[in-house]
């Protein structure tokens, strides 16, 4: 059998097992992206995007991110789906090998495979819900790729990159965040103009008030739905395990911000540690990523693929630990590719996210992120 007779039926069975997983496992879900669909038809009639009638099911989103579904939007939703599921695809393929390159310059194969198997259950946990993280977390990703290249041009690709990234999702600010505290002012103002001129091309659906009116709506929305959502088990930010544990949000606002602080300060810390590194934004944006759902109010353990990077530096860089903590690396890996439902059963599962164990998963993560950067391995 010659290579390229292999290699297309290598991808044609990798086509196969898609489709089987599509037919077995995502086809009856999507539920957000019924949520988009519905938001790219409403964008299209010029209609609001928030209507209470939709109840827990409401778009959340800016009304730019109502654009990425109208192309979806014009094909029946039972078409629309696979279609949205092929695109995911993609994206999460091309997460992978982006994060392989980033970590080690010969991309090595076990840097594209072995990150994505211990995020998988996130992985399809998105896939199922149709959810936009993964595309968002790929332009983010591109977003540092760009950082790590010298010149003006890569800094406004970066910057444009983040705008957009933001205005898809608005968690994606927190490289707003990180463009500051680095100096790097071409990237935020490119970001910033991006992010403006989306808040402005919905115009074109609503005109100038009706485009004002709107985003209202959305911040009305999203302020009102923050609070009643912290105690829910699949929320995995550090105020909604400082919620599930004392039982009151009022009560955990200031040990969050005692975490939300230390944090911010290490953060600081690993910047400073970096200047003068050509490759220091690999780390600093993986760390940024990890970060991404546990400093948002509305962290879901779904967006957990941000950590890609991350996973895959601690994967590469495993034997500059010392052997005590590169166990509990792999242990905690373990923990984050075993905790499942139908591994762990529905009682034992339950009490795991309503004791938020996964947000200690994810900040041991980011204390070896920590860790990599002061020893200066990376």
């Amino acid at each position: 059998m010659t290579p390229p007779t292999k290699r297309r039926l290598t991808i044609g069975l990798i086509v196969l097992l898609l489709a089987a997983v599509y037919m077995a496992r995502i086809r009856d879900g999507m539920a957000d992206f019924a949520v988009g669909h519905q938001a790219g038809q409403r964008l299209a009639a010029g209609e609001t995007l928030y209507q209470t009638g939709d109840g827990h099911y409401m778009f959340k989103y800016l009304p730019f991110s109502a654009i990425l579904y109208l192309p979806f939007a014009a094909l029946p939703l039972e078409v629309a789906k696979p279609a949205w599921f092929g695109l995911s695809i993609v994206a999460m393929l091309a997460m992978c090998g982006l994060a392989a390159r980033l970590v080690s310059d010969r991309g090595a194969r076990y840097l594209s495979i072995v990150p994505a198997l211990i995020l998988a259950k996130y992985f399809l946990h998105e896939l199922r819900l149709g959810q936009i993280n993964i595309l968002v977390t790929l332009i983010m990703m591109l977003a540092a790729l760009a950082l790590t290249r010298p010149g003006i041009r890569q800094a406004l690709v970066a910057g444009a990159l983040a705008g957009l990234a933001t205005a898809l999702k608005p968690y994606a600010a927190l490289l707003f965040l990180y463009f500051i505290v680095t100096r790097r002012w071409t990237s935020a103002a490119a970001g910033l103009g991006v992010l403006l001129g989306a808040l402005v091309i919905p115009t074109i659906f609503y005109g100038v008030a009706g485009n004002a009116d709107v985003l209202r709506q959305w911040a009305g929305t999203l302020s009102a739905s923050t609070p009643e959502l912290l105690g829910s088990n699949d929320n995995v930010s550090v105020i909604a395990f400082f919620t599930k544990w004392t039982g009151d949000p009022t009560h955990a606002l200031p040990l969050t911000g005692l975490v939300l602080g230390v944090l911010a300060l290490l953060t600081l810390a690993v910047v400073i540690k970096g200047e003068g590194r050509t490759k220091s934004p690999v780390l600093e944006s993986a760390l940024v990523l990890t970060l991404i759902p546990l400093v948002s109010p509305l962290g879901w353990d779904y967006t957990f693929p941000m950590s890609l990077l991350a996973t895959a530096l601690l994967v590469h860089h495993l034997r500059a630990f010392p052997v005590v903590v590169q166990g509990v690396l792999v242990v905690n890996f373990a923990i984050v590719a075993l905790a499942l439902y139908d591994v762990m059963g529905r009682e034992a599962y339950s009490t795991f996210m309503q004791w938020s164990v996964t947000t200690v998963n994810f900040l041991v993560i980011v204390g070896g992120l920590i860790y990599l950067r002061f020893r200066r391995v990376c």
